[in-house]
């Protein structure tokens, strides 16, 4: 299998960290990136440094970041394999109640910065006539909560699945794959110290880890035949659900 070279937003933490270490101990060559150059900075040590992993500080939202990403993995590797576009928010907060300053949060972060760093990379994947783009969304796109009020992130993420058939749909014959993976919850920074606490929202009564998640963005990413796929690694969530 040959190395890559894999651009991971919001690898700062959480699933994108453990993504971009993934790839890593597996010969890749790695780009991440963080809104907060302090905490990038940070993470990069803690990968290790060295000669296959590159680091670049810019928020998704702006398309300028996603030329910036494109230009680093150019530069450090010669090619841009793999787009896995992690960063992204989360909260609850009732329907009414938002406002468009907090759904403008959401639509920022998830559904533009996803948008514009996908449309930064792709013309470099339609050069190599190759490539993957992983978004990354949620089974509550298909699977809603009463208890737990969230239409401004669910609408982002809702936007980012059709987003993933479009483009695989434009793009798949030009050898560029395009997937969504669905997490549940994940025991990350992002869910605090509780997380065990939402064990009951999947049909395994456990939250996921880190490497569930990053073991599935590693085999799509070298599969040459999964398209247009929303896959969740979710413990059932999807699915249904435990009434403790």
């Amino acid at each position: 299998m040959k190395k890559q070279t894999i651009i991971v937003t919001g690898a700062s933490s959480g699933i994108g960290k453990e993504v971009a270490r993934h790839f890593l101990a597996n010969g890749d060559n790695v780009v991440i990136n963080s809104a907060t150059a302090e905490k990038l900075e940070q993470t990069y040590h803690e990968l290790g440094g060295g000669d296959n992993l590159a680091m670049v500080a810019g928020d998704v939202k702006y398309k300028s970041t996603g030329e910036k990403l494109l230009a680093i993995a150019l530069e450090k590797f010669g090619s841009a394999d793999v787009l896995v576009n992690n960063a992204g928010i989360y909260e609850t907060r009732p329907f009414l109640e938002v406002d468009e300053a907090y759904l403008d949060r959401f639509l920022d972060t998830n559904l533009k910065g996803t948008f514009f760093t996908t449309q930064a990379v792709i013309p470099q994947m339609l050069k190599q006539r190759d490539g993957v783009v992983i978004n990354i969304g949620t089974p509550l796109v298909v699977h809603a909560l009463g208890g737990a009020p969230s239409t401004a992130p669910v609408a982002s993420k809702g936007a980012i699945h059709s987003l993933t058939l479009q483009l695989a749909a434009e793009f798949g014959k030009d050898n560029i794959r395009v997937n969504t993976i669905a997490p549940g919850v994940i025991r990350t920074p992002m869910h605090g110290a509780e997380v065990d606490k939402g064990a009951g929202l999947h049909l395994v009564n456990r939250v996921g880890e880190v490497e569930d998640v990053a073991q599935m963005v590693y085999t799509v990413a070298k599969s040459n035949f999964i398209n247009g796929a929303i896959i969740n690694v979710d413990g059932g969530m999807g699915a249904g659900h435990n009434l403790n």
